[in-house]
């Protein structure tokens, strides 16, 4: 598979999940570290090279469920590609802004991601639609347990896993679910609802991680703390504190569905009139009603699309937008055409 068939695939949380109307994907990456090498921060460039092109050929080796990872080298790809990476969260920001001695191994349907010399020497990702965190977390120590047979990672009995961050030492695991809540937003009880989980252990963040905004009101629930805890505790954990986020914001949406059902149909109807026929989008605004127009398909006021949510936000993207359409462009020029590849995949 060439480098540009394997980025325009969608990936597998884009498809959408039939468990769930709220969690839009299920996460979990584990940080791991080699033995006898300095960690990522502390290496010069020569070593960092070194150190990828030994792990890039032990990554050639792993085996998902039969498909194997084809490895990507940062210095390699071009700017408009490692965006879509990001796009896709296939990489993290932080990747973004290292060069020499980086990269990422994928497997074609990209439920496997890992990163290399990110702030850990590997991230092992696995990124599946909907709330399967238990499938995730499997697939994780499956791919884990291979590498382990290859490598010599940094473990403590008394401490774990090492890891270049001290709150990922332990498990060196953080699990994440991705949440579309946008009756709690409308209805203004999303903070008192996410405000609370920070004292539960528990970070909130926007769509792309730390620093990040809740564009289409979506958000990002992950552990804070591993150490002193074991997977099964963390897993069980966010799967708790996931269902009552899910119980709240089907409340929301019930309440509005009563109280406020004209309002309610004005608002979902209005985004749909838009996406089917604005000229012009910026990447902000059209998260925004796609965000009300999925809640509309959910609540069965609108008919459904024949492409999902998540993959029309995320191929509505600038990097992903310029790469499908395999065209550098400038702001004005992405506003156009994000709108006119809308109003194809509206009225399709």
């Amino acid at each position: 598979m060439s480098r540009r068939d394997l980025l325009l695939r969608h990936s597998a949380w884009m498809q959408g999940s039939d468990s769930s109307t709220v969690v839009l994907s299920s996460r979990v990456r584990l940080a791991r570290n080699l033995e006898e090498a300095p960690f990522p921060h502390v290496l010069s460039a020569e070593d960092a090279i070194k150190l990828e092109q030994m792990l890039s050929e032990v990554l050639s080796k792993v085996d998902v469920e039969g498909q194997k990872l084809s490895y990507l080298s940062l210095p390699e790809l071009t700017s408009i590609e490692k965006q879509v990476l990001l796009e896709k969260h296939l990489i993290s920001p932080a990747l973004m802004g290292h060069q020499q001695g980086r990269g990422v191994g994928l497997i074609p349907d990209h439920r496997v991601a890992v990163m290399v010399n990110e702030e850990d020497h590997l991230r092992l990702q696995v990124l599946l639609p909907g709330g399967n965190l238990r499938e995730t977390y499997k697939l994780a120590t499956d791919l884990d347990d291979q590498l382990e047979k290859e490598l010599d990672f940094a473990h403590r009995e008394a401490h774990g896993y090492l890891t270049a961050c001290p709150t990922n030492v332990g498990t060196g695991m953080r699990a994440s679910v991705m949440v579309h809540l946008p009756a709690l937003v409308i209805t203004n009880q999303v903070q008192q609802v996410l405000g609370a989980l920070t004292q539960l252990g528990l970070a909130v963040r926007g769509l792309y991680g730390e620093g990040s905004q809740a564009y289409g009101h979506i958000f990002q629930v992950s552990n804070q703390i591993t150490l002193g805890k074991s997977e099964e505790d963390i897993i069980t954990h966010i799967e708790a504190v996931t269902g009552q986020i899910v119980e709240h914001e089907l409340q929301a949406r019930q309440t509005l569905n009563k109280q406020a059902r004209i309002s309610l149909e004005d608002k979902v109807w209005r985004a749909r009139g838009i996406l089917a026929n604005a000229r012009i989008l910026t990447s902000e605004e059209l998260m925004h009603l796609l965000s009300e127009d999925r809640l509309g398909i959910d609540l069965e006021i609108l008919p459904k699309l024949k492409t999902s949510f998540t993959t029309l936000l995320v191929d509505s993207l600038p990097g992903c937008l310029q790469y499908m359409l395999d065209q550098q462009l400038d702001p004005s020029e992405r506003d156009e055409q994000r709108a006119r590849f809308i109003r194809n995949a509206i009225t399709s």
